[in-house]
């Protein structure tokens, strides 16, 4: 599995998370029970079916070995194993954050780790 995985998240949510010292997750992934992720094949994907047309967002590059057994990969959209966190997801795993802009044709990305 890949080291590296993200998570998309508007800015005042992960500034709150920043202040808290700790990300509990978005409404969906408090309501799913864990916190959603994406490896940086699905991650494009993921900003373009849940978070279209969304300004000011975040995204969050994270260490995955140092997120130990509460995460798990999972089989979600298409089959495809998704990266899940049954635990509040502490800052010190987190890379980087970076601006998510929405441009003419979607989300523009920086460059990925693992890319």
């Amino acid at each position: 599995m890949s080291q590296f995985i993200y998570k998309i998240a508007p800015e005042a949510m992960w500034r709150e998370a920043e202040r808290n010292g700790r990300f509990t997750g978005a409404p969906i992934d408090i309501a799913d029970g864990f916190i959603h992720f994406s490896t940086s094949t699905q991650v494009r994907e993921t900003a373009a079916k849940h978070f279209a047309g969304q300004a000011d967002l975040l995204l969050i590059a994270v260490d995955a070995a140092k997120l130990g057994n509460a995460l798990k990969y999972e089989v979600s959209r298409g089959g495809a194993l998704f990266p899940h966190l049954y635990a509040a997801l502490a800052l010190d795993a987190v890379l980087w954050v970076r601006p998510l802009p929405l441009g003419a044709h979607g989300h523009e990305f920086p460059p990925l780790e693992d890319e």
